[in-house]
């Protein structure tokens, strides 16, 4: 960069400034998950951004020559690091670390950003917030998996969507993965390739699922995915089995022992569902594998009944809000520890993005309140009226320049998005009065003078 060039402002691709009601709505969003998280018994727990990269691994890559693409890498002089790109592989880190001291089964919840290098788009982020529950140990899985489900469709309910509005689909990656053997797909990377055709049925379609598991898929923009290479007579077994919708028509075709094991959890699991009160939002789905690699049971995502806009006005489907499963070795690669675990992934500016735009979600506005500056000289007065506004537990602050004209400070408060403006001029100040502005209002000049011993009341009346 030359000396005096200027830089152009602006943000790399997936990436997003969040500020005013928008960020507002996320930090109220947070606390009613969070809250519901407490609710369901589970502990708080943060762990770094950064893991030794060996640690945590990556199970999101499709590259095979790369298995480190989708995630941020760096060398930190004697090991790798990598940002992580989610929560439950810096978990597995942490529990294997820390199991002497922990209760099992250990119910823990996590919320914090991850970043991934992948595409962007459609409410898809490269750094995005997720809010994780997880239940670790030797515990009944039909009960843990269920507890998984309930606390998904209990927490978006609690975060403003109606039952009507979203479906919890489960399934287990044993079903698929005893198809896989039974058709004799025996190389991993073809394998995980696979799996990831399948998991993208929502968003791709059948045709587009039988482009990745043969050669490749061509999207709307040109861009090439390699395929699964599989031979005709095994695509069309695998797109065959993505048309069943049924648990009894997927038992009369599926007689390989994993397929059926699969089967039989997922009976377990929505039979333990039916105890509560969200049986009707809980369906198996068989086409939910997940493409994160280290699932290897039970699987869940949490799709819209209706469709979102981007900021274009095009309506868009925004993919699964609240996802997860069950990962029974995940932890068993660290040394001396060997626990089962499954849990569920919510993606807080997913979610966040859906309901800003339908408004299932209120915040307390609780405005703030400017203190304009008519004479310098009653400063000491401004400053006494801002902490008797402060010690009432009103929002407020003083203009911090004497010299702008009371118009530009009333266009400051405007841009703030302050409720009232208090303007106490030589007048007030020999009544001891204060005259509040309304700046919420219609009305050209909606103002009116008070005593102190009405203006926490009056104005409590405008916020």
């Amino acid at each position: 960069m030359k000396k005096d060039e200027k830089l152009t402002p602006g943000l790399p691709s997936g990436f997003e400034d969040r500020w005013n009601k928008q960020l507002s709505l996320k930090k109220k969003l947070l606390e009613i998950i969070e809250n519901n998280f407490l609710k369901f018994g589970f502990s708080p727990l943060e762990t770094p951004s950064f893991e030794i990269s060996k640690n945590i691994g990556s199970f999101l890559a499709d590259e095979e020559d790369n298995s480190m693409s989708d995630v941020f890498t760096f060398n930190d002089g004697i090991e790798k690091i990598t940002l992580r790109y989610d929560l439950s592989s810096p978990l597995s880190r942490f529990v294997a670390q820390n199991y002497r001291e922990l209760p099992f089964p250990y119910k823990r919840y996590a919320t914090g950003n991850v970043w991934r290098n992948e595409k962007s788009g459609n409410a898809r982020y490269r750094e995005f917030t997720q809010a994780d529950v997880d239940i670790i140990g030797n515990v009944n899985k039909s009960q843990a998996d269920a507890e998984i489900c309930n606390i998904i469709a209990d927490t978006i309910t609690k975060c403003g969507l109606s039952e009507k509005q979203f479906k919890v689909s489960t399934s287990n990656r044993k079903i698929v993965q005893g198809l896989i053997n039974q058709l004799k797909i025996t190389d991993k990377n073809q394998e995980l390739k696979v799996i990831r055709a399948i998991d993208k049925l929502d968003r791709i379609g059948l045709k587009g699922v039988e482009d990745l598991l043969k050669k490749e898929r061509v999207d709307a923009s040109g861009a090439i995915t390699k395929g699964a290479n599989l031979s005709d007579v095994q695509a069309s077994e695998i797109l065959n089995f993505l048309k069943i919708k049924n648990l009894k028509d997927l038992k009369s075709i599926l007689k390989n022992p994993l397929s059926i094991e699969g089967i039989k959890e997922t009976e377990d699991l929505l039979e333990i569902v039916s105890y509560g009160k969200f049986e009707k939002v809980i369906q198996p789905n068989f086409a939910i594998v997940r493409g994160l690699a280290y699932y290897d049971g039970f699987c869940v995502e949490t799709n819209l009944n209706f469709k979102v806009k981007n900021p274009k006005g095009k309506e868009i489907d925004v993919g699964s809000i609240a996802s997860g499963g069950r990962y029974d070795k995940l932890i068993s690669r660290f040394k001396g520890a060997d626990f089962p675990g499954t849990g569920m992934s919510i993606g807080v500016d997913r979610l966040l993005f859906v309901l800003s735009q339908i408004n299932s979600i209120k915040i307390k506005n609780n405005e703030s309140v400017l203190i304009c500056i008519l004479d310098s000289k009653y400063l000491k007065k401004y400053y006494e009226i801002l902490d008797y506004l402060r010690e009432n537990e009103i929002k407020s602050e003083l203009y911090l320049d004497s010299s702008k004209n009371l118009k530009k400070q009333l266009i400051y408060a405007d841009k703030k998005g302050c409720s009232v403006a208090i303007i106490v001029g030589e007048s007030e100040i020999k009544e001891n009065k204060f005259t509040l502005k309304n700046l919420k209002s219609s009305k050209e000049n909606d103002q009116k003078t008070v005593s102190k011993e009405s203006l926490i009341d009056e104005i409590k009346k405008i916020i």
